[in-house]
């Protein structure tokens, strides 16, 4: 099945919008077809402010209707906890918010952007989804992140290169109870990073103090940086770390 054909069997839904490659693509393919397709953001304390500003960026792009809702993420039994389901039960929590906000709205089907690369053994909150009857076109579809960073060029969408980006409850190690004050710390060091012209990095918790986990392409530059980012960064942080073990680069 083609994405076309899905969105003529499928001519009205709202989509969870987070901004990123997927589901911007999703929001694309939607809006192509002819789907009567209304975007949902939730905004929690997971999800650093520049995701909702290009969400709006988009869907001004698009002329999809967008609505953002507030949750309370860290108020949802097992998030704050940060155990190993943490991502089963905010997903849970959240589609469950999305239905009721979609359904208020006349909206019956609610899509997802997860791709045909993503692995459900891999992925805790597709447990949620499929609990929920979420319906997720491009894996249903067969489509990969590479074809949608490919076809998002094409269409001329600003989010075909932009980094896979993981929610900042994942900066924090499994086990180790989350807290507002951490999540603000480690959105504060990323922002800073991404002004002196890193991408692609992550800022993770270690007791408190701030690993650094950057590309093997960038190694270099952090290490030109030092004193810069030492200066900031120590500033939020007792100590600052970089991790000898490069990070992927995200597809």
């Amino acid at each position: 099945m083609t994405l076309e054909e899905f969105f003529h069997q499928v001519p009205k839904a709202a989509a969870a919008f987070s901004g990123g490659v997927d589901s911007a693509f999703l929001l694309w393919a939607a809006k192509k077809y002819g789907c009567d397709v209304r975007a949902y953001y939730i905004k929690t304390a997971f999800q650093p402010e520049f995701e909702l500003e290009d969400a709006r960026r988009l869907a001004e792009q698009l002329e999809v209707p967008l609505k953002v809702i507030e949750a309370d993420i860290l108020a949802v039994p097992g998030a704050k906890e940060n155990g190993p389901k943490r991502c089963y039960h905010c997903k849970k929590a959240l589609f469950t918010l999305l239905w009721d906000a979609a359904g208020q709205d006349g909206y019956h089907v609610l899509l997802d952007g997860t791709n045909a690369s993503d692995q459900a053994g891999e992925r805790p909150g597709m447990k949620a989804l499929q609990e929920l009857e979420v319906r997720s076109p491009l894996r249903e579809c067969g489509v990969t992140k590479r074809e949608v960073r490919s076809l998002s060029r094409e269409a001329g969408l600003f989010t075909w290169e932009k980094p896979a980006y993981a929610c900042l409850a994942t900066r924090v190690p499994t086990g180790t109870a989350i807290t507002a004050e951490a999540l603000k710390k480690v959105e504060q060091a990323e922002m800073i990073l991404h002004g002196m012209g890193f991408t692609d990095f992550r800022v993770r918790l270690i007791e408190g103090s701030a690993r650094l986990q950057v590309t093997d392409g960038q190694a270099g530059k952090v290490l030109e940086k030092r004193e810069e980012i030492l200066a900031a960064l120590r500033a939020i942080f007792p100590a600052v770390l970089l991790d000898l073990e490069s990070r992927k680069r995200s597809e």
